[in-house]
This record gives structure tokens, C-alpha cells and sequence, in this order.
């Protein structure tokens, strides 16, 4: 979700549209247009379908947005930094730095999303009751029943889904083991995600139904996510008492911004062989970042007349982390920007390089270590 523009913001949280939105907005907007609505009230105009299914459409977006702010409000009353939410291919998220204060604390989150779809879908409910205009009844009619399919479907007690927030709640709270509790939910999630691409596929190929596409694109998400819940609570356990100076490479190699690239590939990259450099101005304050594959893009003949700067990634699009920075917020934070690699900076000043890479590196050594003396430890009770 690197490609999300910022639209605004709600209750004072970012709100954010990637561009995978705008795919099911159309997808679903049809939809609804060519054979929702005009099985569900027949006898209606096409133009008035086509109304009714923007509105209705965009009605349930917001409804989503509504449904992760009630996430987002929560987790800011327990003291939690809020990123942003965005609006994606399947529905929308909220994005939390951090990690949940307590087992109790993170059961009102995962419960505060799923509360304001069940008041969304009451009151749909009882506008459909009033006795409006057929377009608007209709209309009412299905914005309150997809709010409570996609609030059944989103209980399910599996991670990422708020029910599986809620079960890994609860075991956290039984058995004082986050990571335990992680592993236990995300495991019910992977079961779930296998379940919906064996009954997607199954629908698509035995039965003809092409919907059963959706729901092994949906399983497949959610193997993903429910794998990447378990890597995070393994994360956390083997490098949370790491901070970004325990991993960074002090006193990178730096390029000034003036330099130009035909001296840069010449005196740095042929020597160094890095594939990036902390860019830095003329007062030796960090300007951003420059990658080696930028070089290709210039004409060798012209290298001589381009300078660093010009091809550096700008400081603003680059991730800057202060060397106290817990590193589980580091890969966060870089996770969430899409790069691969943050400058470390402390009182305006470069004093490291940290990258992905390197913290996978100590997390798979750190891994390999745990697995050496659990094998230790076994042989020791023979």
C-alpha cells in the first residue's frame, strides 16, 4: 500500500486512497448497476440503477472508513500513535505504531470497528423501514445487509480479521503469552484463508460461479496477512529489545550533493560497490539518497555534467529514523513508505544507515540461535 494518496482527514486521523480502490469501486459499482438492483427492484430506470449504485458504493466505502476510525479513536484513547488509514482493494485498514499496550487494551480496538458497523447496519435498517422512494429503500435495504455479511465474515476468529484480534486478545489474556496467542489466532487465519481458496476455487471450476474468484483472491490476502501477523510477534520477540544504533552502520559512505556522477561511479561505486549512498548538502547536513541504478538512467556520455543532487531521492521521500527508535518501529516505518533503507539521523546530523536487510539478517541469526539451544537443551535431557 505504498501507492496511496492522501484524500484528507477524519476526526484528525490521515485518510488515505490506494490506487486499488478505485479497480473494485468501478468492479462493484457495475455490479450492482447491471444485476443487483434491477433484480432486486425491477421496473426502475437504468440511469436511476446507475445513481443508486454510485451512491451505493461510495456509501459503503464510508461506511468502511467509519468502521476503521472506530478502530483508530480507540487505539488513540489507549494511548497508541495512529499512521493513517487507507482504502484498498478489500475494504480498508487502520495502521498502528507500535504495539498494543495490553490484552485488554487491544479486545476494546478490535471491538470498536465491529460496534460501529452494527450501528450502521441498524440504521440502514430503519431507513429501509420508512417508507421512501423504492430507489432509496432498496438502496437501504442492501447497505444494511452487506454491513452485517461483511461484520459476520469479519468476526471469524482469525487474524488479520477482528475476530481473530479478539481471540488473540483473550488467549493473551489467559495466558500472559502474546506471541503464543499470535501464533494460535494466526494459524486459525491461514486454516480460514485455505478454507475460502479451496471453496473459491472449487465454486469457479465445479460450479460455474465466477464470484468464487473473489473469495481465493479474499483467502489468499488473508493467508498472507494472517503470515505476515505471525513473522511481526516473531519480530517482536527476537529483536524488541533492539533499537536502530544496535543495527546501523555508523559512519556510512556518504556522497556530497555537488559531486557529479561521473566522479560518483568513478571514486565511489567502483570502490564501494554499494547500491545506495546517504546524499549530503554542502553544509554536511543529510539531502537524501541516491541509488546506484540511478546512474543507468544518464547517458554516459553526459555523466560528467549531472550532479548527485539532481538524481538523489529527496530527503522528504526518504525514511529518517532517530537512533533510539525501537526497531520494531524502524521496519514499520519502512515497511509502511516501501523502502529498503532509512538514514539515521540525530541532532541534524547523519550517524548511521540501517536497512531491511540488515535487520532480517539479525533476525534469522537470532532465530538460528534460539533453534541451537532448544536443540541444546534437548540433548542436555537425554
Amino acid at each position: 500500500m505504498t501507492r496511496a494518496v492522501g484524500i484528507g482527514r477524519l476526526a484528525g486521523v490521515r485518510v488515505e486512497v490506494d490506487w486499488t480502490w478505485l479497480l473494485v469501486f468501478s468492479l462493484m459499482t457495475w455490479a450492482l448497476a447491471d444485476a443487483v438492483f434491477p433484480e432486486q427492484s425491477p421496473g426502475l430506470s437504468q440511469g436511476t440503477y446507475w445513481a443508486m449504485a454510485v451512491v451505493g458504493t461510495l456509501t459503503l466505502f464510508f461506511s468502511l472508513l467509519l468502521h476503521e476510525l472506530g478502530h483508530s479513536v480507540q487505539a488513540r484513547r489507549e494511548g497508541m500513535e495512529i499512521e493513517g488509514i487507507t482504502l484498498w482493494l478489500f475494504g480498508g485498514v487502520a495502521r498502528f505504531r507500535g504495539a498494543f499496550p495490553s490484552a485488554r487494551a487491544e479486545l476494546r480496538i478490535a471491538l470498536a470497528g465491529p460496534a460501529v458497523t452494527v450501528v450502521l447496519a441498524v440504521l440502514y435498517g430503519a431507513v429501509a423501514t420508512l417508507g421512501l422512494p423504492e430507489s432509496i429503500h432498496s438502496l437501504a435495504i442492501w447497505l444494511a445487509s452487506i454491513n452485517v455479511v461483511l461484520l459476520v465474515f469479519n468476526m471469524l476468529p482469525g487474524l488479520p480479521l477482528d475476530g481473530g484480534r479478539v481471540a488473540r486478545a483473550v488467549i493473551w489474556e489467559i495466558t500472559d503469552d502474546f506471541d503464543r496467542a499470535t501464533h494460535i489466532a494466526g494459524r486459525a487465519g491461514q486454516l480460514l484463508a485455505y478454507f475460502l481458496m479451496s471453496a473459491g476455487v472449487a465454486l469457479t471450476l465445479l460450479a460455474g460461479v465466477v464470484s468464487g474468484i473473489w473469495l481465493a483472491i479474499i483467502g489468499w490476502f488473508l493467508l498472507g496477512a494472517s503470515r505476515s501477523e505471525i513473522e511481526q510477534a516473531d519480530m517482536q520477540r527476537h529483536l524488541g529489545g533492539l533499537s536502530v544504533a544496535d543495527l546501523m552502520v555508523r559512519d556510512p559512505v556518504t556522497v556530497p550533493a555537488d559531486m557529479s556522477l561521473a566522479r560518483f561511479l568513478d571514486e565511489v561505486v567502483w570502490r564501494h560497490r554499494y547500491t545506495s549512498y546517504p546524499v549530503l548538502d554542502e553544509s554536511g547536513h543529510p539531502a537524501g539518497l541516491i541509488a546506484f541504478r540511478r546512474l543507468t538512467r544518464v547517458p554516459r556520455e553526459q555523466l560528467a555534467l549531472h550532479r548527485v543532487g539532481q538524481h538523489a531521492l529527496a530527503l522528504d521521500r526518504v525514511v529518517s529514523l532517530a537512533p533510539e527508535t525501537p526497531l520494531i518501529e524502524a521496519m514499520q516505518e519502512m515497511g509502511a513508505r516501501g523502502a529498503g533503507r532509512a538514514l539515521v539521523v540525530a541532532n541534524g546530523r547523519l550517524v548511521g544507515l540501517i536497512s531491511s536487510t540488515d535487520v532480517l539478517r539479525a533476525l534469522e541469526a537470532r532465530q538460528a540461535g534460539g533453534a541451537a539451544k532448544a536443540r541444546a537443551s534437548l540433548a542436555d535431557t537425554r
